[in-house]
């Protein structure tokens, strides 16, 4: 059907079939009899008019037409052309944000894109969903400058083990501390490292977990609220890996703390 619709000048003849409804026809019968769809599949397929290399997507956002020789939207496809991986390049993921309303600089988008590809070797694809996290951990990062930062999370735990973990942070002095310590679960010990390496005597007041995406390889979102001296300070991080996630909320919330008591410490010293 379609070699005579995108080639009328060669064959000279039209089916009068309405295209748009090729796909829902599609569809409808792999409901009906229960056969799914090959992903792969010419024009109705889920990948029938996705990109996923790099280079490919650089290529296709430059030329459409270089890689399609008709509209997806003509034989009614579905679905989002650019495929997010670990194949993907910086103009396919600068395109995607885009699309999502956000415009980054060359700086910005280096920053996101080493988040984007450590995400991206974990999971199989980014979804918009995904995007829309990694944006907002990068604001958390932003927004704190960054005074200490998650390097390395190793944790030992099980059913006839006290959990261990063993945790590297980044500090503000450009140095990196390594510290093990041991807690009633894995998010409890990971927690006492980071407490070991910043000697700060906080409590922990608030602990949630939600999914940002769908599957077994979701990205988790950790939201954390920490006391010291009744003031409250809430600090959020994700990852496909909770305790990792867990890990970053919290190192969130500590550096809210140390940068609003910078700033009240400045307040007090330019007052006086």
């Amino acid at each position: 059907i379609m070699a005579v619709e995108t080639r009328p000048d060669h064959y000279g003849v039209t089916t009068g079939i309405n295209l748009r409804e090729i796909g829902n026809s599609s569809r409808m019968v792999s409901s009906i009899f229960g056969f799914p769809i090959q992903a792969n599949k010419a024009i109705v397929g889920q990948n029938a008019f996705r990109h996923s290399s790099g280079i490919h997507q650089d290529a296709f956002l430059k030329e459409r037409t270089t890689f399609e020789i008709m509209e997806p939207e003509s034989v009614g496809w579905r679905g989002q052309a650019l495929v997010l991986g670990k194949l993907s390049g910086r103009a396919g993921l600068r395109a995607r944000l885009h699309e999502l309303g956000y415009d980054l600089t060359d700086e910005e988008l280096t920053d996101v894109f080493v988040t984007f590809k450590d995400l991206a070797d974990t999971k199989r694809e980014i979804t918009d969903m995904d995007l829309e996290a990694l944006m907002s951990e990068q604001h958390r990062m932003v927004d704190t400058d960054r005074m200490y930062k998650v390097g390395t999370i190793h944790v030992v735990c099980g059913n006839d083990t006290s959990p261990e973990a063993r945790v590297t942070l980044e500090c503000p002095d450009g140095e990196s501390r390594t510290v093990e310590a041991r807690g009633t679960g894995p998010v409890d010990a990971v927690c006492k490292a980071i407490d070991e390496v910043v000697g700060l005597d906080i409590e922990l007041t608030e602990f949630a977990v939600t999914a940002v995406t769908e599957g077994i390889d979701s990205l988790g979102e950790v939201t954390i609220r920490v006391a010291k001296n009744g003031s409250v300070y809430s600090g959020r991080g994700s990852d496909s890996d909770i305790v990792v996630a867990s890990a970053k909320a919290y190192v969130n919330a500590i550096n809210r703390l140390l940068a609003i008591g910078a700033q009240d410490r400045s307040a007090n010293t330019g007052a006086v």
